[in-house]
């Protein structure tokens, strides 16, 4: 794990960046604070060279895109900045909303802004409280930062996969871990630079793999399955057609056979012409099979 803090209007500009490898800062509130220290905070982190977020605070009766529009036209957004909802509602802005609205607020603000910063890591932050008893979907866009001061660093006490903890106050700030190994894992991760590995490929690439690697084990039944031990997709649905075609006829020719025997049953006929019979009508049915009737001549 990795260490940062998160500053609001609270905290000062100059702030220690000692052992640091990244920062979120509180940008706006509803619809009309910014917070006065927001871009000395962030430019504290920058030159420091740490990973920086922003986050936003609601008043979850508003308009969730006016409010992540409000949010999103303060910062000139650079890529690898990481974007936060910090979803919690516990003052007078928030009182009397309910949690269905909170719930919808918090789901349209995570989707709108995804939709307008694709290229960002948009994610919430919100405490055990609101995890556990306003939350029902578990939905937290692309990470979740979870709050727990005074739990054990990266042991936040929840189930769900989190990406951030805030665990301390100590000090008048806010101290958190990331779950990466590092901070260049953090900055891959937070630039969207992971390696993605369907990249280039189209639904030309998909259809072409699948129907032409030489993958599927040769039947059982097929003449030459040692020197020809795997097939195409192509290849063996031909076989398969081809196998269920001749099934069908011997299946045919069976029926056929059957019913003549049938016919000759208590005729008196003898072995010899009742095999005749047999043969006969199989091959009339087109598949020719091996008969072999047994029995004593009445």
């Amino acid at each position: 794990m990795i260490h940062g803090i998160d500053v609001s209007g609270f905290q000062s500009t100059t702030y220690s960046t000692a052992d640091l490898d990244f920062a979120f800062t509180k940008v706006t509130e509803g619809l009309s604070y910014v917070n006065p220290n927001w871009a000395g905070q962030r430019d504290r982190a920058k030159a420091a060279g740490l990973v920086w977020g922003a986050y936003h605070y609601p008043h979850m009766a508003n308009d969730p895109k006016a409010e992540a529009d409000y949010f999103l036209s303060q910062v000139k957004w650079a890529p690898g900045d990481i974007i936060a909802l910090d979803w919690e509602g516990y003052d007078k802005a928030n009182e009397g909303v309910s949690n269905a609205r909170k719930l919808a607020y918090r789901d349209a603000w995570l989707a709108y802004v995804k939709g307008k910063m694709p290229q960002h890591r948009v994610g919430m932050y919100c405490n055990t409280d609101y995890w556990l008893h306003v939350d029902t979907s578990s939905n937290c866009g692309d990470f979740l930062w979870i709050a727990t001061a005074g739990a054990p660093a990266g042991q936040p006490g929840v189930k769900a996969k989190w990406t951030f903890h805030q665990y301390s106050t100590a000090g008048g700030i806010d101290h958190d871990v990331a779950n990466f190994p590092n901070r260049a894992a953090l900055a891959a991760w937070a630039g969207n630079t992971e390696e993605d590995p369907m990249a280039g490929i189209t639904k030309s690439d998909i259809a072409s793999a699948v129907w032409q690697t030489d993958n599927i084990p040769a039947g059982s039944t097929e003449a030459n399955p040692k020197t020809n031990p795997t097939w195409v997709a192509q290849s063996f649905l031909r076989g398969t057609y081809e196998n269920t075609v001749k099934l069908l006829a011997q299946e045919s020719a069976q029926a056929a056979a059957i019913a003549k025997l049938a016919q000759l049953v208590g005729s008196n006929v003898d072995t010899a012409a009742v095999v005749t019979a047999v043969q006969k009508a199989i091959a009339d049915a087109v598949v020719k099979v091996d008969v072999n009737v047994t029995g004593t001549q009445s």
